[in-house]
């Protein structure tokens, strides 16, 4: 995986799910600008309205606390977050979070 790859990072102690753009990845952590996986529909039918009640958040995991990192990728007729983004709230997760992907590939 690259930076400034979407990702799902699934994390230990406390368990839960974080999703994001990968913003650094080192031996000791790892760094997301995302938000937990289980809000992810209400926030984006949030940036839909336009309510900024939530957003998402630039955050640190130390290493010892990730199981793993996916790559958020369509799995078969399943759509990846990125594109569930854009129906529920009509716009590029890309213009969301002001990047342009056209100089990266997110496949290693």
């Amino acid at each position: 995986m690259k930076i400034n790859s979407f990702v799902i990072v699934h994390l230990t102690n406390p368990k839960e799910q974080f999703w994001g753009l990968l913003i650094d990845i080192k031996d000791y952590g790892i760094t997301i600008k995302g938000i937990n996986l289980n809000s992810f529909e209400d926030w984006a039918r949030q940036v839909k309205l336009k309510d900024k009640n939530m957003d998402v958040v630039t955050v640190f995991f130390p290493m010892h606390r990730v199981e793993k990192v996916f790559l958020d990728e369509d799995m078969g007729i399943l759509p990846s977050l990125v594109h569930q983004f854009k129906e529920i709230s009509g716009i590029e997760v890309n213009d969301y979070f002001e990047i342009d992907f056209k100089d990266f590939n997110n496949i290693d």
